[in-house]
């Protein structure tokens, strides 16, 4: 099956955040930019391996799309699978407690 990626808006703007956050606190716009390329290469290679073979993270929540997990660095990035879409819905700091902001 093929799959395509899309992003919520809030990953959009989690994406964004880490960007800045690296720009303006650390003033380092070569790390931004590797950041911000690992995650993306991270998400594409998933994307390529089949996003549905990866395991299922154990929430106490029930969900109708149970998410899934890539670590990036110090970046998890949250995904579930709709069909044949890969739906990007959080990326945060690794060591945040996931079912707060999930």
């Amino acid at each position: 099956m093929e799959y395509t990626i899309k992003f919520i808006p809030l990953a959009r703007q989690d994406l964004t955040d880490i960007v800045n956050y690296i720009l303006n606190e650390f003033q380092n716009p070569i790390a931004a930019e590797n950041t911000l390329n690992k995650i993306e290469k991270a998400i594409y290679e998933r994307l390529e391996d089949g996003p549905e073979s990866f395991a299922i993270w154990p929430s106490t929540k029930n969900r109708e799309h149970p998410y899934r997990r890539i670590n990036v660095g110090n970046y998890t990035v949250w995904y579930v699978v709709i069909d044949n879409v890969m739906e990007i819905r959080r990326i945060q700091p690794a060591r945040r407690n996931e079912e707060r902001f999930l």
